[in-house]
């Protein structure tokens, strides 16, 4: 028994409590995500570092989760996020980062972190204001306001599929109010537009 308990110790001592963006985008390329999941995940990366500053928390960390927490969806589509938190497990990272991965899906873990917390709620945003940049002539997301997005998300027959009660939700339970929520998570991505593909040059 005492054998046992200094496994476990180890295990502990050995585990990695961070996750740098060199070890997401490494994930990333091995796994193979495609070009549209990759502007996807570049979007909720930089609505993740930009809730990071807004909480005084640490930004490469919450950027990374942003970055990484897709990365098993194109090769395991039908075990997502389940393999991506396999697979970080496996690799020995620790379960605030691996718990945050597989509670931003509908597995039943428990968003008891700000991280977790915060990353449920860009993941189905970054969709929304994506889906509003496309329908504009310029395709350009550093022309979007947030009236623009007020008056689609009043259009339930626009990006129907997005779960804006989900977003409110999420929101919610993160303590920031809906609106403030939508600005902060759109000024990140306008922050990125080129690397999201989302500078207008689509529209030319």
């Amino acid at each position: 028994m005492p054998v046992l308990n200094v496994t476990l110790w180890e295990a502990k001592e050995t585990m990695k409590d961070t996750l740098t963006r060199d070890e997401a985008w490494a994930l990333i390329q091995e796994y193979g995500s495609t070009e549209n999941h990759i502007r996807h995940m570049l979007a909720v990366e930089a609505a993740m570092r930009a809730y990071a500053r807004y909480f005084g928390e640490d930004e490469e960390l919450w950027g990374a989760i942003g970055l990484v927490h897709d990365f098993d969806y194109d090769r395991f589509p039908d075990e997502h996020p389940y393999a991506g938190g396999r697979i970080l497990r496996e690799k020995g990272y620790s379960d605030e980062i691996v718990n945050a991965v597989l509670a931003h899906g509908e597995t039943g873990v428990p968003r008891d972190t700000r991280l977790a917390k915060a990353l449920y709620a860009v993941d189905e945003l970054t969709g929304l204001l994506v889906a509003v940049t496309l329908v504009r002539p310029s395709k350009d997301i550093r022309e979007v306001e947030l009236s623009s997005v007020r008056k689609k998300w009043k259009d339930r027959a626009f990006a129907a599929a997005v779960n804006r009660e989900e977003i409110e939700r999420a929101a919610e339970a993160l303590g920031v109010e809906l609106w403030e929520h939508v600005g902060i998570v759109l000024e990140a991505m306008k922050g990125v537009a080129t690397e999201i593909g989302l500078d207008g040059q689509a529209g030319r």
